[in-house]
């Protein structure tokens, strides 16, 4: 399938009014969305299994092909995948693609992976930093990898706001998870109190916190 066959596809799977909802959902009036639903998308992303780099080739006009680009690159195998990440985070200028760029092959290689989180959360760019964070959120959140967790969350941008919104995303799951190790971590205050504060609140939006819980932690606030 070439650039211009794909255009057309997905011009035939779009959806107006889904196209108004999801850009609205975005914030970012520079992306172009057609209103074609994930399912579809990652439908189409398998058809380029042994085509990547063909596919990578596409221009990024539409925020649609650009999903499609990262879902077939994160099916790929590890070592692959990695050849492809940075130009593909480097591709992320909105959330809703950066949120959906989940490899499930580093889940099998998660210390190998640690040096490409660091060297994302180390770029002053908002998607990298967001990408490093939200791959931690994916499949980081046991206790071994705490001090990791804890550690990037200290260094973070959250000035940023999807980096800020990433990083109570990612201390409120340590909450819910790891209560204990996630209250201690907050009453040593490394957090900026808006980050601090909204970590809370996403974690007292849990259904597996107790009511106890988030008594005790809205008391923790800042």
């Amino acid at each position: 399938m070439n650039y211009e066959e794909l255009l057309s596809e997905l011009f035939s799977l779009s959806e107006p009014t889904y196209r108004d909802f999801h850009r609205s959902l975005l914030k970012n009036d520079a992306v172009n969305v057609m209103g074609v639903r994930i399912p579809a998308l990652r439908a189409l992303a398998k058809r380029f299994k042994g085509s990547e780099d063909e596919l990578m080739s596409f221009p990024d006009e539409w925020y649609e092909v650009t999903f499609i680009k990262l879902a077939a690159v994160a099916a790929m195998p590890y070592d692959e995948f990695c050849q492809r990440v940075e130009r593909c985070v480097s591709l992320i200028d909105n959330w809703a693609t950066c949120d959906g760029f989940t490899a499930r092959c580093i889940a099998r290689r998660r210390d190998d992976f640690i040096p490409y989180i660091k060297r994302f959360l180390s770029s002053p760019k908002e998607f990298y930093q967001r990408y490093a964070l939200t791959t931690l959120l994916s499949f980081y959140v046991d206790k071994n990898y705490l001090p990791l967790i804890f550690s990037c969350c200290r260094s973070a941008d959250t000035s940023m706001y999807y980096v800020h919104m990433a990083v109570a995303w990612l201390v409120a799951e340590v909450l819910a998870k790891h209560f204990d190790e996630g209250v201690q971590f907050l009453k040593q205050e490394f957090l900026t109190p808006s980050t601090h504060n909204k970590a809370i609140s996403k974690a007292r939006e849990s259904y597996r916190l107790t009511p106890e819980q988030k008594i005790y932690l809205n008391n923790l606030k800042r």
